[in-house]
């Protein structure tokens, strides 16, 4: 049982979630609104504190879904995630890598980003869309050094050390693989 009983942090999120922990914050000024936002890599619902246990399970997953779909929305196009790269490659690259295309591709669905040097083309995978910023950007800095250093070497690594997040980032995409692992148990019956 949490400390304080307005808030309960879950660390196994709804499927939609994205992010490593919901926290709940029960407010008994709050009367009908629910609403939910995301804090850093947490998201924060909003509800009544009357709220039964079966309610809030039911309005955190309706929440984390309305809050996914807007993200997706706003997924960026083709041309701002060329921009994005060329800005990234100036920030941490000294803007060595010039992609000659940067496009979201359907059919990657093992692995998170590829690249062809020879053209200049990288392909994110859309399963990154909806992510934290922080690692797209990481996908993208990732096959823009492929465009300067071909394999996984020591020097391909060097050039992402000028990355700061790229261990955060890279345990994120680990731990939604793990997540994708895991067996899918039926929803407990609700009495």
């Amino acid at each position: 049982m949490p400390a304080d009983p307005q808030r309960s942090v879950t660390d196994s999120p709804h499927p939609g979630a994205g992010t490593s922990a919901v926290e709940v914050r029960r407010s008994p000024r709050r009367s009908r609104t629910v609403s939910a936002y995301r804090e850093g890599d947490r998201t924060v619902v909003l509800i009544p504190a009357r709220m039964s246990e079966a309610e809030e399970r039911r309005w955190v997953g309706v929440m984390l879904d309305k809050l996914a779909a807007k993200e997706s929305r706003s997924v960026l196009g083709d041309r701002e995630l060329t921009e994005r790269a060329l800005r990234l490659s100036e920030q941490h690259l000294g803007g060595r890598a010039r992609p000659g295309s940067v496009r979201w591709v359907t059919n990657q669905n093992t692995r998170w980003g590829s690249c062809t040097p020879s053209e200049g083309s990288i392909r994110l995978s859309h399963r990154l869309q909806g992510m934290p910023e922080y690692v797209v950007d990481y996908v993208l800095l990732h096959e823009l050094a492929h465009l300067l250093v071909p394999g996984h070497g020591p020097r391909f690594w060097r050039l992402l050390e000028a990355y700061p997040r790229t261990e955060r980032a890279r345990g994120y995409l680990e731990g939604v693989v793990a997540a994708e692992r895991l067996p899918h148990l039926p929803a407990a019956r609700e009495e």
